[in-house]
């Protein structure tokens, strides 16, 4: 069975019933339709900074503290005035001061300084304003009280400013960020909480076939285990997605339009593999225009992965990869990604490429991009390079698994030996 409205590539879609699609579109063209269509959700709530990581930050929040708030010492050592450094006689052990007391970090030195006195101090501590230099502890001699300090002047030195790394009404992460670890200790330094984030999207990830079985079954005759929504959905959690339905639905027309009308009303977004080519049982296409979803784009010029199917339900997307694990992780990571991505808000949501050198043999030009699976190799010269995986087409799912990056050849390209490449990171 055909799907409704796909047109044959090539042709003018003979025999298709209601709107026509392009036969084939470049992938730069299809990601250009897929981010076209998609609107951010815009729906802000408030969480403890604790539990936003990976979250798209609605809100920049505004630094009401100076970091640091205090001269900070940047070494263990005795802080002294420079002056006294110039001024006072150098002995053989260096310039020889008084000690007067002690800044531990938390507990600052609070007392009276005079000309000719210093204080040990320990990395993190305040340095009182009267004291310009810190000197490190491997260049003094302590004796008692006193300590000999055989460095030259050096005002500043071992010494971080007031608001060095922070002013006072700065704003250091932008509204649209997706926030990493380290975002989060930047925002509790600043008192952030709670965060204005973005509300992650619900997502819906479906896998069809009479074909599937779960991994905890025994496959009978002509049947295979299912991976791709394991794969799918953990790569979902990881660009801060919720799931509101993850399952496999069989080649059955009206348990399609149940499944898919279902997880559509729970969610902001659905992803299926499976069911999307020309064959008679890849029923998806038309299953969703039966619920009402436009369809806008079918095929697309790469390898793997080319039937990949996309529609919008009101403002919901639907993206239907092939079932194959290779294609169905081309499929993620090219148009899934960054549609998720601007959904949820984010300000950065195109797809990155890395480059690195090709270390495999030639390839032949090819009618539709190539990618390719790889490892990322750090090479002598220090350039990363690009080691083929050798792989039994998209249905391999040990290549899928070992690869790093998927080494992109343009359409019609030829690549050679040492050839810089493109690269999808995985």
């Amino acid at each position: 069975m055909r799907g409704a409205g796909i047109a044959r590539q090539g042709g003018a879609g003979r025999g298709c019933q209601g709107p026509m699609l392009p036969a084939m579109k470049t992938p730069e063209a299809a990601l250009e339709e897929i981010l076209g269509q998609v609107e951010p959700l815009g729906q802000v709530e408030e969480l403890p900074v604790a539990f936003a990581s990976g979250r798209i930050l609605a809100q920049a929040p505004v630094s009401n503290v100076n970091v640091p708030p205090f001269r900070k010492a940047m070494m263990d050592g005795f802080a002294c005035r420079s002056a006294d450094l110039e001024r006072l006689p150098r002995g053989p052990e260096g310039v020889r001061l008084a000690l007067a007391g002690e800044s531990r970090a938390g507990a600052p030195y609070e007392g009276l300084l005079l000309p000719g006195q210093a204080i040990e101090i320990f990395t993190g501590a305040a340095v009182p304003e009267e004291l310009d230099q810190v000197v490190m502890v491997e260049r003094s001699l302590r004796q008692g009280q006193q300590v000999a300090l055989a460095v030259p002047a050096r005002p500043g030195e071992h010494i971080q400013p007031v608001a060095d790394i922070l002013a006072v009404g700065d704003q250091p992460i932008a509204a649209g960020t997706r926030l990493a670890p380290a975002d989060l200790a930047v925002l509790a330094a600043l008192g952030a909480h709670p965060l204005r984030v973005f509300r992650a999207p619900k997502v819906g990830v479906l896998t069809t076939g009479d074909e599937l079985v779960p991994p905890w079954e025994q496959p009978g005759p002509g049947q295979i285990r299912e991976g791709n929504t394991l794969y799918l959905a953990a790569r979902l959690l990881d660009l801060g997605v919720e799931l509101s339905r993850v399952g496999i639905v069989p080649d059955d027309p009206e348990i399609l339009e149940q499944e898919f009308r279902t997880t559509l009303e729970q969610s902001d977004a659905l992803v299926t593999t499976g069911g999307v080519s020309m064959g008679k049982y890849d029923l998806v296409g038309q299953t969703f225009e039966k619920l009402g979803v436009r369809p806008l784009l079918h095929k697309v010029a790469v390898k793997p992965g080319k039937p990949i199917w996309f529609g919008m339900q009101g403002r919901k997307p639907i993206l239907g990869l092939p079932g194959n694990p290779v294609s169905a992780l081309l499929g993620l990571e090219a148009f899934v990604r960054p549609a998720l991505a601007k959904l949820s808000g984010a300000r950065d949501f195109a797809p990155h490429f890395g480059r690195g050198v090709w270390r495999g043999p030639a390839v032949e030009p090819y009618d539709r991009q190539q990618n390719l699976p790889c490892r990322l190799v750090y090479e002598e010269d220090g350039r990363l390079g690009l080691e083929p995986i050798p792989w039994k087409g998209s249905s391999d799912i040990l290549s899928a698994a070992r690869a790093q990056a998927l080494a992109v050849i343009d359409a019609q390209a030829p690549c050679t030996p040492g050839q810089v490449l493109r690269f999808r990171p995985l």
